[in-house]
């Protein structure tokens, strides 16, 4: 009888766990309390995105889908402006999309449904039963019928709830908002508009300002999706000097030089949005029958657009963990911590590189350079906007998952977190990242033996063949 595996969420997350769950051949449940397709900010996607849809059964819905390609970024921060190019830095065909995120995923959801799980929009879930400390049901209502509150029992959960966090914000009440980037994004949406010029086909632009920087994306139909983000206690100073939210917006617009050619065409279509306080970290992301995975475990920013990526590659390494688990691959113990610390280091080194780029700008070499130490690589002669590209990429998080050969801690990326902590006070940027780096064996090790289980899951690798799961690399 295949387990019952229960996702709490169809956003990418939910959406990408449940269809590799259920290929995988579990009997899977999946409840969303929206109905699709619903409107979401964050439509970059990184290079990592594309393999983990290949995996999941995506990629041929979402390359004919029609969304805007999308070959590499470019930033113009500070003084300095540099093109992230992958075709000529990765291979010649390398891309991902700009999507618009409710078609997007739509398509995922859909996806999973083909993948075989049962899918249930309008339903929100009110309630995580726990016995013995271990999850073991959900309580839900369907929109339809509020009153009538149901049970689905299950061997295993997956909370991809997002913000709204059932387990991690609501159950648990264990994630922390970032001292750091406590920020404020307003966003709306421009036809007509030009991106910089020299930029890859379908690039996002990243452009910095006195107090704040721009996202601009290009997106199918001829839009642009321009936002402007700055620190909350920059947005409480300037914000009730205007009338309205649209004023403040294109206040800052204009008063950006380097958008004025890009937009000498353009009108804005549609409101202007906004969100903040967004950035957050829960302080564990497992435990006994359940893991935590995409917005419902941490949030980091829109710089370097890594939402999605985090997303899919957490759902990649959690349902990875989740059937080796299932299937008496490695315990539970094992498969769970593998999965907690993949997705922290992952965090931990796109945070520690994003909280850089807000601190006073000292040269884009400076980036590269500590790109190249979070970078992990011996012996990488290339020069460092290599790693850069592929830490924004998200291809180094995918490269070391899959590679039997990388720690499951490193001594490296401890260190350049809490330097990023220490000198986190920069470009109105201050307290600390909050990002937990203790060592593994405070987490999950065995107190009578707290070094077994780190020195057991080094040599463990996610492997997509013959089946998605953990692997152990032979000892020598």
């Amino acid at each position: 009888m295949p387990e019952r595996i229960l996702v709490i969420g169809g956003g990418p997350a939910g959406s990408t766990a449940a269809a590799l769950l259920a290929r995988a051949g579990h009997d899977v449940l999946l409840l969303e309390r929206s109905v699709f397709p619903r409107y979401h900010i964050g439509e970059s996607l990184l290079l990592s995105c594309v393999p983990v849809l290949h995996v999941s059964g995506a990629y041929e819905r979402v390359s004919r889908h029609g969304f805007q390609v999308k070959r590499g970024s470019v930033f113009r921060w500070g003084t300095d402006e540099w093109v992230i190019d992958w075709p000529a830095m990765v291979h010649p065909d390398a891309h991902s999309w700009q999507v618009h995120r409710a078609e997007f995923d739509h398509e995922l959801l859909r996806n999973a449904a083909d993948q075989g799980a049962k899918i249930v929009e309008g339903a929100t879930v009110k309630k995580i039963i726990f016995a013995g400390g271990r999850a073991v049901a959900a309580e839900w209502a369907h929109r339809d019928d509020p009153e009538d509150v149901r049970v689905a029992e299950f061997d295993f959960l997956v909370d991809a709830s997002g913000r709204t966090g059932v387990l991690t914000k609501g159950h648990f009440a264990n994630r922390r908002r970032h001292d750091v980037f406590q920020n404020v994004a307003a966003w709306a949406y421009w036809t007509g508009a030009e991106l910089l010029p020299g930029s890859p086909e379908g690039s996002v632009n990243s452009i910095s300002t006195d107090g704040g920087w721009f996202w601009a994306i290009p997106l199918a139909g001829g839009q642009l999706s321009l936002g402007h983000v700055t620190h909350k206690d920059i947005f409480a100073e300037e914000r009730p000097r205007f009338a309205s939210l649209e004023e403040y917006y294109l206040h800052q617009v204009q008063s950006c030089e380097t958008l004025g050619p890009m937009l000498r065409n353009a009108r804005r279509v549609g409101d202007v949005r906004a969100e903040q306080d967004y950035s957050y970290v829960a302080d564990s992301f497992s435990g006994p029958g359940y893991i935590a995975i995409g917005d419902a475990a941490c949030f980091l920013d829109p710089l370097l657009s890594t939402g999605v990526h985090l997303a899919l590659y957490s759902a990649l390494t959690g349902a990875a963990a989740i059937n080796s688990a299932l299937n008496g691959g490695l315990s539970e113990q094992e498969a769970l911590a593998f999965f907690e610390y993949a997705y922290r280091r992952a965090y931990a080194r796109l945070i520690t590189l994003v909280s850089h780029l807000y601190q006073r700008y000292d040269g884009k070499d400076s980036y590269f350079w500590q790109a190249q130490r979070l970078h992990l690589t011996e012996h990488d002669d290339r020069p460092p906007i290599h790693s850069f590209m592929e830490i924004t990429a998200g291809t180094t998080d995918l490269r070391e998952v899959a590679d039997a050969s990388t720690r499951i801690m490193t001594d490296a990326l401890i260190v350049e977190a809490d330097q990023a902590q220490r000198t986190a006070g920069e470009h109105r940027v201050s307290g600390t990242l909050g990002v937990d780096m203790r060592p593994l064996r405070d987490l999950w090790a065995d107190p009578s033996d707290p070094s077994r289980l780190a020195a057991e899951l080094d040599g463990v690798y996610v492997t997509t063949d013959p089946v998605l799961g953990l692997a152990r690399a032979a000892r020598t």
